[in-house]
This record gives structure tokens, sequence and C-alpha cells, in this order.
């Protein structure tokens, strides 16, 4: 089994135990986190770890249902890397959500970049909505003006 494909099922051991402690050594301090609702990337380990504490009270029932492994894939930052996708369903806000989780892979087998990518599109904005909500409620982006 490569590092890449370990780190894969850790993390993913990780999010079926809602194991945040776990997450934190597989990630590279500069990890970027691209979500399906925001433009830019969320960076560095503080934020994407907060915003998995968040995920992991936004989504109900969720599960990893398939995981493909791959090797020299172009990342967002132009590099090749290793990569795996995790295939899962949920639910969020009562919208039945299926999506993947992109892994990208440091050369030590951290993951580095990490997309998210979720159908249908109202399963979309309602995931949206509860993260922002959860993202002000914990600090990690302000409040929007009033």
């Amino acid at each position: 089994m490569t590092a890449t494909a370990t780190t894969a099922d850790r993390f993913r051991a990780a999010v079926e135990n809602r194991d945040l402690a776990a997450m934190d050594d597989l990630f590279t301090d500069d990890i970027r986190f691209y979500s399906p609702v925001k433009f830019t990337p969320f960076e560095g380990k503080p934020m994407v770890m907060g915003l998995f504490g968040v995920l992991l009270r936004t989504f109900e029932d969720f599960r990893y249902v398939g995981h493909h492994t791959g090797t020299a894939e172009t990342s967002a930052d132009g590099t090749e890397a290793d990569t795996s996708v995790l295939l899962f369903r949920a639910t969020a806000a009562g919208k039945q959500i299926h999506g993947i989780d992109l892994l990208h892979f440091a050369d030590d087998g951290r993951i580095k970049e990490f997309t998210v990518m979720v159908r249908p599109q109202s399963a979309v904005q309602a995931l949206g909505q509860a993260v922002f909500a959860g993202l002000v409620a914990d600090g990690l982006v302000p409040a929007p003006a009033q």
C-alpha cells in the first residue's frame, strides 16, 4: 500500500470517527481547501481544521461509499501529485448530498490540496448556508454586515 493510499484511508477513518485530532497530522501546514461554494480556497492548517470542525457538525449521516487512487495528476499549484478520490453521501440542512473529496498529496504523503464537489445545486446552496453559519459562530469568518 502506498503512503498516499494509507493517508487517504487514515483520513477516511478520521472523518467516519469524527476525530479532528487524527486529521491534524494528515494535512500539510499550507493546505488549501477548495469548497464548492467559495471561489477562493481556505488556506492553512488552522483555517482548514476549523472548517472541518464545522463540517463534522453540519453533515448528517455522512458516509464514504467509494475510493479511487491515481498518480501524477496536476494540482492547482501546477505540480504533479498523487491523488485519491473519496465518494460520499450525506444529508445537510435536510438535503441529500452526493459528493467527492479529491485529495492531492505532498511528497511526504500528507494532504496538500483538498477539493470538494457536491451535487445537486440545492444541496450545494443549503450546505453553503449551513457551513457559513458555523464558520461565523466559531469566529472563523466575520458575520455579514447588518
